[in-house]
């Protein structure tokens, strides 16, 4: 059997990317294939990050074609590349921002702003530049979970340099005012504090920004709905009927305001004594999947109630630093995956391909 480009192209139409459950092919993932004789090589690029996982989709698509008959030398190589998506109708994507992510809850003290931190450097240990924005204007906690001291600087005196911590950039109000200030500020000042943290901030070739929410659908949750172009969200939750409760408010908030729900963390889902080794479901169990299935989203993950999260994180090294090849660790990474294929396949931003019409009188 003669190798030809069809051939390859069949083969790899029924060769299926286990992250994302759709083939090489219809998902435009395979690209530049090159025969030459019984000689094949290709391009796998994915639309998502995937550091850790690359060599195991290189593995399964050179096996795959070296199945073929009479095949020669087969080379396979994989890299990524990040896209802007859509964001809600009306809202243009800001500069050097490409996907913005908004992490939520609706209520405080289930973990949404450790999940945050860690979602953002698993995506950047995935290979994706990324961004997070702390739009917690009452408590800020970011800073601290990333271990920065120090005020931003501003190199033109208009606008601000990100932070940088652990690879990735950061903005927070925490930077700006002592620890113990309190901010006793109404609505409008909160959301334009917001707004300038956001657009001041000279971002740099961002593939995600991370948008760690405030809990509840009050003032900034409405100013992202209707001024910042938010990609998609994410809902984070206990399986406690009281968070759930909130969390479907949340949840409700932006599918009225047409942002996607990318999906649905479930943090502290089980707690595993440090002594025994006994797991228990302190807070009950399957509530984030019963809430997934109710309004058909993805249950992104489930995180255990863990001491050293929070110590890791209290600490200024959240657990995919302070452990990155441990198990947490890797669930993090894993839902960040998720989150960034559920935005691979959502529609691109096409924007900025087409020119802008200018209308003259001659």
């Amino acid at each position: 059997m003669a190798i030809s480009e069809l051939l390859i192209q069949s083969t790899l139409r029924v060769c299926i990317d286990p992250n994302t459950g759709k083939d090489f092919i219809s998902s435009k993932s395979a690209k530049n294939i090159k025969i030459n004789g019984n000689d094949v090589s290709v391009d796998i690029v994915l639309g998502y990050p995937a550091k850790s996982v690359m060599a195991d989709v290189q593995v399964l698509v050179t096996n795959t074609l070296k199945a073929l008959p009479n095949i020669g030398q087969v080379t396979v190589n994989i890299s990524s590349r990040i896209v802007a998506h859509k964001a809600q109708q009306g809202v243009t994507l800001l500069p050097n921002v490409k996907n913005i992510i908004a992490v939520a809850s609706g209520k405080g003290g289930v973990g949404k702003s450790t999940t945050s931190v860690n979602l953002a450097l698993a995506l950047s240990a995935e290979g994706a530049n990324v961004g997070l924005l702390d739009a917690d204007i009452y408590g800020p906690s970011q800073p601290q979970m990333l271990g920065i001291n120090g005020r931003p600087e501003s190199t033109d005196g208009k606008s601000m340099d990100p932070m940088l911590a652990h690879g990735i950039q950061a903005m927070s109000i925490g930077f700006l005012i002592d620890n113990d200030t309190p901010m006793v500020w109404r609505g409008p000042m909160v959301t334009g504090a917001l707004e300038q943290l956001l657009r001041d901030t000279k971002w740099r070739d961002l593939d995600y920004l991370i948008i760690d929410l405030p809990p509840g659908t009050g003032d900034i949750q409405l100013t992202l709905a209707q001024k910042i172009p938010v990609t998609g969200a994410i809902i984070v939750t206990t399986p406690q009927d009281i968070a759930l409760l909130d969390a479907r408010k949340g949840l409700k908030m932006f599918e009225k305001v047409s942002i996607p729900i990318l999906g649905i963390v479930e943090n502290m889902s089980t707690h595993i004594c440090s002594q025994c080794g006994h797991e228990e479901h302190i807070f009950g169990s399957g509530g984030g999947a019963l809430m997934c299935k109710d309004y058909n989203v993805d249950l992104l993950g489930s995180l255990p109630l863990d001491i050293t999260i929070r110590e890791q994180s209290d600490g200024g090294k959240p657990t995919v630093i302070a452990d990155p090849n441990g198990p947490i660790a890797a669930i993090y990474k894993k839902i960040a995956r998720a989150a960034a294929i559920k935005i691979a396949n959502s529609s691109q931003d096409h924007s900025t391909k087409f020119p802008n019409i200018v209308i003259q009188n001659s």
